[in-house]
């Protein structure tokens, strides 16, 4: 779906990772499917190049109505967004394949030492907790750490190095439930093969990481372009 971002309702939903996740939940029923073996809802908001607009894509088990999320983010007299079976693509996916991927994560760790200047005798309040990755080899390991479980390898650039750039890296802080929320996000764009075809559907259906109800873990992927340049459909 297209988002309007000139509109004043359009930035409160972008500038809030909560509000956009509560109108993406309003998309479907109560009694609708949102997780199961199949899938869970996951969405993603992409900024386009050069300043040209905003999408909101969602993968879900059933296809949402965004009629409300339209007359709040979007352009009401028309009244457009689209949805696609997502079963062609996963019935296709094979080991071996190469793919373009882009993916929203928040990339995170959880904290087994207090490596500050903090004295032994104190208490940590570090140890234990889960914090964000904030460079970018430390979100690239992050990534390639999860890539095998999830049923894909990194492709090796013209150096050796896994073909991925990082992008888009931002601390996010929203308000929930009285709290004040926390997000270390990253956009991951690069060139990947499968190397479990199970596994693999899983991750498109499932997501990758934490926060997937706040617009991180939703990996999109298309067919590997001579130009390098990706087309999300």
């Amino acid at each position: 779906m297209p988002v309007n971002t000139a509109r004043f309702s359009a930035r409160q939903l972008i500038e809030s990772p909560y509000r956009m996740h509560a109108a993406v939940e309003a998309a479907f029923p109560p009694n609708a499917v949102r997780q199961s073996g199949e899938g869970r809802i996951l969405w993603r908001l992409d900024a386009l190049e050069q300043g040209h607009g905003m999408w909101l894509y969602v993968v879900s088990p059933e296809p949402p109505d965004l009629t409300h999320v339209i007359e709040q983010a979007g352009w009401p007299t028309r009244m457009e967004w689209e949805s696609k079976d997502y079963t062609p693509l996963l019935s296709c996916i094979a080991a071996g394949q190469q793919w373009q991927f882009r993916l929203r994560a928040n990339p995170v760790r959880k904290a087994r030492e207090d490596k500050g200047r903090r004295p032994k005798a104190e208490p940590s309040s570090i140890v234990g907790k889960v914090q964000g990755h904030v460079t970018v080899r430390q979100q690239t390991d992050w990534l390639i750490a999860r890539a095998q479980s999830h049923g894909f390898e990194l492709l090796p650039d013209d150096n050796g190095d896994p073909s991925v750039v990082v992008s888009q890296r931002h601390r996010e802080r929203f308000g929930r439930d009285g709290k004040t929320v926390t997000l270390a996000t990253a956009v991951f764009e690069g060139r990947l093969r499968v190397t479990d075809s199970d596994l693999f559907r899983r991750t498109l259906c499932q997501g990758i990481g934490r926060a997937k109800g706040f617009g991180c873990g939703l990996m999109t992927v298309t067919p590997i372009r001579e130009t390098g340049h990706e087309v999300l459909s």
